[in-house]
């Protein structure tokens, strides 16, 4: 190797950086086309969001939805701890023609910026603009799938591991703001939360922060006061969590926290789902054990419980 490609950082097991600035990714760089998807019938297509920033999704419907029916619509953030993947990684394309035949929606699956090029919060912030687009909708979005299908009164925010972790971040921002999107529910899998003690090396090196893993973007408890159901601003949230997981005791603290605000005001219901024996995004790397389908199966009710 030579001098001027030495590694200066390796954050194992997603990339390495090299002394001339480059990147190399190791995992989550695989894709796939959008298109038609014959073992799930679901149609898919890549749209720009904003060419500003290249924010760009890849959005999903079903092939057939009867005329004027209106379905749910799902926006999706993937994981990836903010530094790989994509929507067009297979098992997040997979996953999604999935849940879109399971539940019956349409999903928007957003590409945010990945650190380390685009530090945090640019995750957060392009993840936020989505949701902007998005609220141009209620049937005036520039896009066909969504004037044609969405039902603007039942829009979901959905993500696994960091993506869980933004939609936590988006609830909040949109509660706090006059943004013209209504959050029926969030779907939060295998939240990536944590505090003071760290559990890897990777929050610090996709955000800059003073205050490591006690940052609030990863630390929803910091400053001694736990979230609230109210202040998430929707009406339902499901939080799942696996067993094995390193991160599943922070998730469950997560929904205790919930929990105790959703007795107090009976305005938000909150569930937990464990799955037992399992380990991190298991519905993903392993699509076809039964605990995968028993995942999805519990996601599509939830999204489609009255």
């Amino acid at each position: 190797m030579s001098p001027a490609r030495q590694i200066s950082r390796e954050v194992f097991p997603f990339l390495r950086v090299h002394t001339d600035g480059t990147v190399e990714r190791y995992a989550g760089t695989d894709s796939v086309p959008a298109g038609f998807d014959p073992e799930t019938g679901v149609l898919s297509k890549d749209i720009v969001i904003s060419s500003s920033t290249n924010l760009s999704a890849r959005i999903y419907r079903p092939k057939s939805v009867p005329e004027g029916r209106k379905i749910p619509v799902v926006v999706y953030y993937h994981g990836g701890a903010f530094i790989v993947a994509s929507p067009a990684e297979p098992m997040y394309h997979h996953g999604l023609n999935r849940l879109v035949r399971e539940a019956e929606v349409v999903a928007v699956s957003v590409d945010y910026r990945l650190a380390p090029e685009n530090p945090l919060p640019a995750a957060y912030e392009d993840s936020w603009a989505a949701l902007e687009w998005l609220a141009g909708g209620g049937g005036k979005v520039d896009e066909p799938w969504l004037r044609e299908y969405a039902d603007f009164e039942r829009v979901f925010l959905a993500g696994d591991s960091a993506g869980a972790n933004i939609i936590h971040h988006l609830a909040l921002r949109r509660c706090r703001s006059s943004l013209a999107v209504k959050i029926h529910g969030l779907v939060m899998i295998h939240p990536y939360f944590w505090g003071k003690d760290p559990i890897d090396n990777w929050w610090t090196f996709v955000c800059p922060s003073n205050e490591g893993c006690d940052d609030p973007y990863i630390n929803p408890f910091v400053g001694g006061a736990p979230p609230s159901a109210e202040e998430l601003g929707c009406q339902r949230v499901a939080i799942f969590v696996a067993e094995r997981d390193i991160l599943c005791d922070r998730g469950k603290a997560y929904y205790r926290s919930l929990a105790r605000s959703e007795g107090q005001n009976g305005k938000v219901r909150v569930e937990l789902v464990e799955t037992k024996g399992e380990d991190h995004i298991f519905h993903l790397f392993n699509p076809d054990c039964e605990a995968a389908a028993g995942l999805f199966d519990s996601w599509a009710s939830f999204i489609n419980h009255e």
